[in-house]
């Protein structure tokens, strides 16, 4: 069974999960709890809780964390190209799925975009529409706006008619 433990941070209360070592999940919110976690705080989820609380502090650029995020061999896919955007910078649906080989593909990488188990650590936050507009977010725009304006990115410079 994955262990589940949740924190109160800047940005609100987050759950972490994690399995045999591996982050499995990030959560915003915190209120609901899947059956399948128990809630216990592991060594790993507080390195992992250490980690983002320094990230939101803006003390730390990349994680340094194992995680394994469950999900289909396309999600994967998807979701591996996430940790290549760098601190900092955006890519849009588009550009991922020309990443990936599948440039057709845009509304399918949306989707497992937002089916990203591990947010904040496997970095959706950082991907925007075609028109440099921020667009959905597991957390909420707001949220996403939030994440993005810790890393100073140029998409969030002006931001006030996005959200």
């Amino acid at each position: 069974m994955k262990q589940a433990y949740f924190y109160e941070t800047q940005i609100g209360r987050i759950g972490i999960a994690e399995e045999n070592g591996f982050v499995t999940n990030v959560f915003f919110g915190g209120t609901v709890r899947p059956k399948e976690f128990e809630e216990h705080e592991t060594a790993g989820i507080k390195r992992a809780a250490t980690q983002i609380k320094e990230y939101l502090q803006g003390k730390r650029r990349e994680f340094d964390l194992p995680v394994l995020p469950e999900g289909t061999e396309f999600e994967k896919m998807v979701w591996n190209e996430l940790l290549k955007i760098p601190y900092g910078e955006t890519r849009t649906y588009g550009e991922l799925a020309k990443r990936i080989g599948k440039p057709n593909a845009c509304r399918a990488v949306g989707r497992a975009n937002g089916r990203n188990p591990i947010s904040i650590l496997i970095p959706c936050h950082r991907v925007i529409g075609a028109d440099g507009t921020l667009t959905g977010y597991a957390g909420g725009l707001e949220m996403k706006k939030i994440l993005l304006q810790i890393e100073n990115s140029e998409t969030c410079r002006d931001l006030s008619k996005t959200v």
